[in-house]
């Protein structure tokens, strides 16, 4: 990685392209404050290069990291800066979005949704797996997990593809893992386990988006469900061994620790 860290260094154009590398690689551990300031290094040298849509992604990613992580008013900063950046992408207004509808901004986000409907009919990965997933967040906003797990639905034919809303990663599974929680809110702990094995099993495609890590958390809280406290335990102790050395506090690691006592 220090070799290919020297190498981005040296190319002003792909320079940005590494610390985004880096910034998700911390991140996937723990690191989040690493992984903040490798995210505005990243995209401060995109903006150098007159890249403001590798830029915005950046922050976007960012957005919706702090989000999953659990810190609403970074995510919402994060995503104005992105959408101010590059106002027109849609790849960003999806990131942007599901950081918005996952920190309560709900009026925002919809309103994203109804824009990305609009400009892109026939856009399938956007329509199939974008915006249902921008959708089910906002329903899982509303305490609605049975209609977010139906409005997901469309984009299960197509859930392993390569999109254009997951920043440098070939697909972060957003739609798998926003359903992974929506069987969670609906108590279906045998489904939940299924989508975020999905996650699991399919770290190549997932690479060090931060949705693998936070699958090993999600599948410990579904075997909880289920009543396996075995399952249970090793799922929350596989989150917390890579999360080891992680930034103490950070909410959703509050969390896990907090859970994972009340099984000892």
């Amino acid at each position: 990685m220090a070799e290919q860290q020297r190498w981005f260094a040296s190319q002003p154009v792909y320079e940005n392209y590494g610390l985004a590398l880096a910034a998700d690689t911390e991140a996937y551990a723990g690191h989040l404050k690493k992984a903040r300031e490798l995210t505005r290094l990243a995209s401060d040298s995109a903006v150098r290069v007159d890249n403001k849509e590798d830029a915005a992604m950046y922050r976007a990613n960012g957005a919706l990291r702090e989000a999953a992580y659990g810190n609403p008013a970074d995510a919402r900063q994060a995503a104005a800066e992105a959408l101010k950046l590059a106002p027109g992408n849609p790849g960003i207004a999806v990131q942007a979005a599901l950081a918005l509808a996952m920190t309560g901004e709900t009026a925002r986000a919809a309103s994203l949704v109804q824009d990305l409907e609009k400009r892109f009919p026939l856009d399938t990965q956007l329509q199939m797996l974008g915006v249902p997933a921008m959708e089910a967040q906002l329903q899982l906003g509303r305490h609605e997990p049975e209609l977010a797990l139906n409005t997901l639905r469309a984009g299960l034919p197509i859930e392993f593809a390569n999109t254009q809303f997951s920043s440098i990663n070939t697909s972060c599974l957003y739609p798998t893992y926003i359903r992974g929680q929506a069987y969670l809110a609906a108590g279906q702990g045998s489904a939940a386990v299924g989508e975020f094995q999905k996650i699991v099993d399919h770290n190549g495609i997932v690479g060090n988006c931060w949705t693998g890590a936070l699958a090993h958390l999600e599948l410990g809280r579904a075997n909880v469900l289920l009543h396996d406290s075995t399952k249970a335990k090793t799922e929350y102790q596989n989150f917390l061994s890579l999360w080891k050395d992680a930034d103490p506090d950070i909410p959703i690691l509050k969390q896990a620790r907090a859970e994972s006592a009340k099984l000892q």
